[in-house]
Order: structure tokens, then C-alpha cells, then sequence
């Protein structure tokens, strides 16, 4: 009994955090590395820019693997394979001579690693072990607030590391740092972390199944493309691009941690609206949002402040998706199969990512311009409120006739 009693909601909700903190935190900083790598290798842009959306789409394929295995057999040992394999791509790209070897460490092994500590992994732990609704919002976006920090920590430390030393070794540090994700696994194991009481008994494929038929659960999923798409292009190539500008590689990185910093704000702030508000409403108003946030930035001069302000707004509406997307699926769903139906919800997110990241590099490489995808990010993300808003998010009769909250 004494070995599971410490692993009480709060201690879930920390150590979830530090994992979706450094998981993401290490993702974030690929962007500065991007470039120094493709010239030190003697590649194009476009390689490692495939490497990379080869990570994200492998990303969103390992996450509903991830959480079948976790929603069956616990979270715990899912988090510790994660943080084995995120480690192994780091080390094998550090010493990659070959675009395979680049593909198969941060295009396979990261993909995988970032699978299973994603937020749809840790965030259903989460929500698990919380059952008041307005509560469960509060914890989850600390969660997602806290692990979506990463970047404020990591990008200026890695910068810092590749300043003083070059890419190989930053890699390395990052892998180190990655190795923690494995004892902080520990809080996700036992009783309370690893499964959800059934509300009514139900199969992982007949859960699969009601969500595919649900016409909301259809349009979120859609919807989360555009996230991916958005997000993930940035991330990898806002740097490059600020650099083929005349933007300074520093200016570069604070960009990305203010962006990360108002991230924490956007993050909180959206999910305590998401305990009043309707969250399909509140994703409406995140793509729209963004959608504006990116044609002004487009449009203005590129400078300094431009970078600096543009990295604040948009971090303010960057990533608060997560937790409103996890709660309508809950809302809809409940949380027996969470990790499940929201992973499969995360592959459609990554699929953007991949189209998001590749199509970046390519069209930089065939145009000498990121503005075609900057364009269609803008369209994209009015679809995605478009597609959000008819979303029918009451819960399903099954859950709707559940005696006690999940």
C-alpha cells in the first residue's frame, strides 16, 4: 500500500509535467540545429527537413499505438520505452554520416519516443486521476501550460550549447537531458495512474469504432490537422527563415522562448475558459486567431520587434488546442479509452505536422520563399474554425447514462 500511496494527483500531475516538458522541450529546439546539420553534412534543406517530417508523422502513428498499450497495461512502461527510444535517436543523429541514419534517429526513434510522452499519453493520466470536471480543466492545463515550458528553458540552453561548441554535441546534451523522462515514468505506474474505471464494459475497438461514426469526433480530428500544420511548420522553420532575413540566430531563439513563455499564458488561460466555455467555441476562436495573427505578421516588415511581438502573439493561441481538444474528447467520450481516441486524434495533427514540415522545405528549396505556406496556414486555420464549430460535443448516450463521473 505504502508503495503506491505517494502517487497521489498532484505528484501524477508533476511528474507528467516534467515529462511532457522535456519531451517537448528537446522537439522544440531541432529548429536551431536544422541548418548547421544540413551544412556541416553537405545536404539540402530538404533532407533533414524529410527527416523531420518523417518524425512527426511517425509521431502521430506511434501515439495510438501508445495509448491502446497504456489504456491496456498502464502508462508507466510506455513512458520509460519513450524515454529509451528518444534518447537512442538523439545519440544516432549525433553520429549520422548517412540521410538513413538521420532518418531513422530523429525521423523513427524521436517520432516513437514523442508517441509515448506525448500530451494525449500523460494528459489522460491526468484527467484520470481528477474527476471534477472544472478541476480536471484546472490540472490539465497546468499540465500542458507547464510541459509546453519546455521551450523557454530549452531553446536559449541549447543555443547556448551550439554557440559554444556545434551541433554534435548539443545533440548529445539533449540526450542526456531526455534520459530523465525514464525515472520520472514512475509516478505514471500503480492503480490510480495506469486505467480508468469503465463506465460501461466496452472493447478498445468498439470505442474506436463509436468515435469514428461520431460526425464531431470526424471534424475535431480535421480540425487538429490544421494545428499540426500551423505549429509544427513554425517551430521547425520560423529560425531558418528569421535567418535568410537578416534576423540574428539569438534573436532567433528568444523569439521561440518568449513565444514559449506567452505559450504558458495561452495554455492556462484557455483551459480555465474551457471549464466555463464551450471548448469547440474556444477552438473556433484559437484558428481564427491564428489566422490573423500570422497575415499581420506577413504582411508588416520583418524586424526585430516585428519577430518579438509576432513570437508573443501567436504563442498566446499557440498550443491552448491540446487541452481543449482532450477535453471535448472526455466530454464526449469519457476517459476509459482517452488515451486511445485522443491519440487517434493526434495522428490527424501530425499528419498536418508532416504535410506542414516538408512542404516547407520543399517549397523553400524550389521558391527561395516560405510565403506560399505561410498562406496557406492562414486559409487553413479558417477552415479549421469552420470545421469546429457545428461539432456536436454532448456526451454519448453511454456516457450520458454513466451512474458516477469519468
Amino acid at each position: 500500500m505504502l508503495a503506491t500511496t505517494w502517487r497521489t494527483p498532484f505528484v501524477i500531475l508533476v511528474c507528467g509535467t516534467l515529462i511532457m516538458m522535456i519531451g517537448f522541450g528537446v522537439r522544440m529546439t531541432f529548429g536551431l540545429w536544422l541548418a548547421p546539420a544540413s551544412t556541416s553534412l553537405g545536404w539540402g534543406l530538404e533532407t533533414l527537413s524529410l527527416a523531420m517530417a518523417v518524425q512527426s508523422l511517425t509521431w502521430g502513428i506511434a501515439t495510438p499505438v501508445a495509448g491502446i498499450i497504456a489504456d491496456r497495461y498502464g502508462t508507466g512502461r510506455v513512458v520509460v520505452g519513450a524515454g529509451v527510444s528518444y534518447v537512442a535517436g538523439l545519440l544516432l543523429m549525433a553520429g549520422a554520416t548517412t540521410p538513413i541514419e538521420a532518418m531513422l534517429g530523429i525521423g523513427v526513434l524521436t517520432g516513437i519516443a514523442m508517441g509515448g510522452c506525448s500530451s494525449s499519453i500523460v494528459l489522460t493520466v491526468i484527467s484520470r486521476a481528477v474527476t471534477d470536471m472544472r478541476k480536471r480543466a484546472i490540472y490539465t492545463g497546468i499540465a500542458t501550460a507547464g510541459g509546453f515550458s519546455g521551450q523557454i528553458v530549452f531553446l536559449p540552453a541549447a543555443q547556448s550549447v551550439l554557440t559554444a561548441s556545434d551541433w554534435t554535441v548539443t545533440l548529445m546534451v539533449l540526450g542526456a537531458v531526455a534520459a530523465l523522462i525514464i525515472p520520472l515514468a514512475a509516478a505514471l505506474v500503480g492503480p490510480q495512474a495506469a486505467r480508468a474505471p469503465i463506465d460501461r464494459p466496452q472493447t478498445i475497438k468498439a470505442a474506436v469504432r463509436e468515435a469514428f461514426r461520431h460526425r464531431g469526433y470526424v471534424l475535431l480530428s480535421t480540425g487538429y490537422f490544421v494545428c499540426g500544420f500551423q505549429t509544427l511548420f513554425v517551430a521547425t522553420h520560423f529560425p531558418p527563415m528569421l535567418g535568410g532575413l537578416g534576423i540574428s540566430s539569438s534573436t532567433a531563439a528568444w523569439a521561440l522562448s518568449l513565444l514559449g513563455l506567452t505559450n504558458v499564458v495561452g495554455c492556462f488561460a484557455w483551459s480555465a475558459l474551457g471549464g466555463r466555455w464551450r471548448g469547440k467555441h474556444l477552438l473556433c476562436w484559437i484558428y481564427i486567431l491564428r489566422s490573423v495573427a500570422m497575415t499581420v505578421f506577413i504582411l508588416l516588415p520583418v524586424t526585430d520587434l516585428s519577430v518579438l511581438v509576432f513570437s508573443a502573439a501567436i504563442g498566446l493561441v499557440w498550443l491552448g488546442s491540446v487541452p481543449l481538444t482532450a477535453g471535448v474528447v472526455a466530454q464526449i467520450f469519457g476517459t476509459r479509452y482517452m488515451a486511445t481516441l485522443f491519440g487517434f486524434s493526434f495522428l490527424s495533427h501530425q499528419f498536418g505536422s508532416f504535410v506542414g514540415i516538408w512542404a516547407g522545405g520543399w517549397l523553400f528549396d524550389e521558391t527561395g520563399s516560405y510565403m506560399g505556406i505561410w498562406w496557406a496556414s492562414i486559409a487553413l486555420g479558417l477552415v479549421a474554425a469552420a470545421f469546429n464549430l457545428p461539432i456536436d460535443d454532448r456526451p454519448v448516450a453511454r456516457v450520458a447514462a454513466a451512474p458516477t463521473p469519468v
